[in-house]
């Protein structure tokens, strides 16, 4: 192995580019050829050259994406599933249905964090948990009467299916 050649495996294809342009430039390759070379913009070539210069090879693999730090600890957010099986009811609410914004009223109140109800479901996603959706009844249903209907007064509505051997409409 020359001096030039990265010894480092990439974690992915596109830091396997960004690292390979790294190495062309290494070579004296001009950017316009590393960019064919590579199937890429010359801009992009560019981009990575500068960051290769600034902070050398480590500067060209993949970064954790950027964004906000979590709000809640590993742990809190271990402990959140074992809070909600013990029901709505159990923290005041009337009805046992957790909605978003229950929860996020239950993690202000447990842990002193805020959450928008919108980003509790992405939040509830990561630990495993799915929306679950009541299902909505008039209370005043009859399902006695709804069976006789469904078994004895909807066959005989239901068109019958034409036999192989009846003219056909068209």
């Amino acid at each position: 192995m020359t001096g030039m050649e990265i010894a480092i495996q990439p974690s992915d294809w596109r830091e396997g580019r960004r690292l390979r342009a790294w190495a062309l430039h290494q070579q004296g390759w001009k950017q316009r050829a590393i960019a064919e070379a590579l199937g890429v913009t010359q801009g992009a070539v560019s981009q990575w050259i500068a960051r290769g210069k600034a902070g050398g090879v480590e500067a060209l693999r993949n970064r954790k994406p950027p964004g906000a730090p979590r709000r809640l600890t590993t742990q809190q957010r271990d402990q959140l599933p074992s809070l909600l099986a013990r029901g709505a009811q159990a923290f005041g609410f009337r009805g046992d249905i957790w909605t978003r914004a229950r929860i996020a009223a239950i993690i202000k109140r447990e842990f002193g964090v805020s959450y928008h109800p919108d980003h509790v479901g992405r939040l509830l996603a990561e630990i495993g948990w799915t929306v679950q959706k009541p299902v909505e009844r008039a209370t005043q249903r009859n399902e006695a009467a709804i069976a006789e209907w469904r078994d004895k007064r909807w066959p005989a509505l239901k068109k019958r299916l034409p036999t192989k051997d009846a003219p056909s409409s068209g």
